[in-house]
């Protein structure tokens, strides 16, 4: 189900963004919640960026489960063990293990790590009662730290670090090829693919800005890998997967992005091959978060340690050497 709330544009919200309009008229919802909102003015689907006029016509539609609310009871699961950095009143941060999906959707419905965390505590409702303390979010077979907001206080203020980029997150990858270089600065606007919905793509117009910084920290070059630390500057949907692959270096084992069947034929180690065959997720960690607590102030430093399969690989990729 879903609910329509419509308003009209007075002479203060002229020449105002939507989205920015909307988050005046609905201060219970984030701005980053109304961006994903369905929205029209005059009757014609608009985005957040729309500028509207005095006596525009604005609909919004919200659904059931964006709404702010208690969460629901049986959003509540215990599937295993939380790998928990901090805790305090206002905000949880775990090491999110691979594999794991963030809240329930239509093809996961228990087992999620939303509904792990609530069996262990209570999280902000602002987020909606499917996604409830969810500021921002990992892949299914990402692994490493994320912070979740308990209060609605640490909501607020975490939706505002990240909208405004203020924080460092820094992921470690395992790649196809040997770079030239020892670093490198990837901007590139990325889009959902044209051809594949379910993809992200490079643009050469529109989408949005994207920037990955890239340090390389190892190479195997008898085996073509490399591994990569990466530091957000932006965070879009699949965008380190999405950089490194358009430019030559796709992820290990990435479904998606990774073009590995190409990769295979060169590759001559046994256990490196098996490896690559029979393992399921992209080798891709989000290892450091750095942030400031969004309602004490205090400076918040967060490192996981790489999972299991990676450090066996690196070991399987040492001793291709």
């Amino acid at each position: 189900m879903t609910q329509l709330r419509d308003f009209v544009v007075d002479e203060s919200g002229a020449g105002v963004r939507l989205d920015k309009f909307l988050a005046t008229q609905m201060p219970e919802f984030s701005r980053a919640q109304i961006q994903g909102f369905p929205a029209c003015v005059g009757g014609r689907p608009a985005k957040g960026a729309t500028r509207l006029r005095a006596g525009d016509a604005v609909s919004v539609e919200i659904a059931d489960n964006d709404r702010p609310g208690d969460v629901a009871a049986d959003n509540i699961s215990r599937d295993f063990d939380l790998d928990i950095l901090f805790e305090d009143d206002d905000i949880i941060v775990v090491n999110k293990p691979r594999g794991v999906v963030m809240y329930p959707s239509a093809g996961n419905k228990t087992g999620t790590l939303v509904q792990n965390i609530l069996a262990h505590t209570h999280l902000s409702a602002l987020g909606g009662t499917t996604r409830p303390g969810v500021v921002h979010r990992l892949d299914k077979d990402t692994s490493g730290v994320m912070v979740f907001a308990k209060s609605d206080a640490a909501f607020r203020g975490l939706v505002r670090i990240f909208s405004a980029h203020d924080l460092t997150r820094k992921y470690v990858a395992f790649v196809w090829g040997i770079p030239n270089w020892t670093g490198a600065d990837i901007t590139g606007n990325i889009a959902r693919s044209s051809r594949n919905r379910q993809k992200m793509s490079m643009v050469k117009t529109g989408g949005r800005p994207a920037q990955t910084i890239v340090n390389v920290m190892d190479v195997w070059t008898r085996v073509g890998v490399s591994a990569f630390r990466c530091t957000l500057m932006t965070g879009r949907t699949h965008q380190i997967r999405v950089h490194l692959s358009a430019h030559g270096f796709p992820v290990l084992c990435d479904p998606v992005y990774g073009r590995g069947s190409a990769r295979l034929g060169s590759v001559r180690n046994p256990e490196l091959l098996d490896f690559i065959k029979t393992h399921n997720g992209q080798m891709l960690h989000a290892e450091v978060l750095e942030f400031t607590h969004p309602v004490t102030g205090a400076a918040m430093h967060f490192r996981a340690p790489l999972p299991g399969d990676m450090s066996e690989l690196r070991c399987i990729l040492d001793d291709t050497e």
